[in-house]
């Protein structure tokens, strides 16, 4: 006897069913998550790429601006100075104008500074200790110091030195040399100071001039003992 046949319960294929509907939902929605968070991912890298784009541009639109400014006030300063000299009444531009004030401006203070430099000399100058000439030469020519008297130039510096024959002093030449040498180590940092724009030559010109009337200088040391 054949079996009969049992039909399927339709209750459990509609709940299997169901089972099978959200289980694929569900997966459907981590797949959805996962692709929503990759894309936004990249839109933030997107986002940052633009914005620095976007500032780059911004900065090379303002050098360029700033590049077309110059450019335009050289070009009306040029352009005026070629009316100027052509017909000599056009009204310069008020932007010419500016330059024109600033060039003005600019030499004035140049002309300013080199006059305060000036005056910082002269005032230096007139501090130093001044030997009359002809009190020099009488004195020079009359040198005689402990039964010495200088008749060349060797037997000046012998007798200005001292004639005492003691290790420092025979050789007046390097004591002389070593004087100046502790002067310039003194004075040259602030020559430097109070004349920034001359160049090392143009300080040690000064230099020497200050020395020949310093005090310091042996040889002036000498000359105001034997005028005194």
């Amino acid at each position: 006897m054949p079996k009969k046949f049992v039909g399927e319960n339709s209750k459990a294929t509609v709940a299997r069913a169901r089972k099978e509907a959200a289980k694929t939902e569900k997966i459907e929605k981590v797949e959805k998550a996962k692709e929503d968070a990759y894309w936004a991912d990249d839109d933030k890298h997107v986002q940052r790429k633009q914005q620095r784009k976007a500032e780059q541009e911004g900065k090379r639109q303002e050098v360029l601006e700033r590049k077309n400014a110059l450019k335009q006030a050289y070009e009306q300063e040029m352009n005026q100075l070629a009316a100027s000299s052509s017909a000599g009444k056009a009204k310069p531009p008020a932007a010419s104008q500016k330059v024109t004030q600033a060039a003005i401006q600019a030499k004035k203070e140049a002309e300013e500074k080199q006059r305060m430099e000036e005056q910082k000399q002269k005032e230096l100058e007139a501090k130093k200790i001044e030997v009359p000439i002809e009190d020099i030469e009488v004195n020079i020519n009359r040198v005689n110091l402990d039964s010495n008297v200088a008749e060349t130039v060797d037997e000046a510096i012998t007798v200005l030195s001292g004639s005492a024959a003691t290790p420092t002093d025979r050789h007046p030449e390097k004591r002389l040399k070593a004087a100046y040498t502790a002067f310039e180590d003194a004075r040259l940092p602030q020559l430097k100071k109070d004349h920034p724009t001359f160049r090392l030559s143009q300080l040690k010109q000064l230099l020497k001039k200050e020395w020949q009337k310093s005090p310091d200088n042996p040889l002036n040391q000498k000359i105001m003992n034997i005028i005194n």
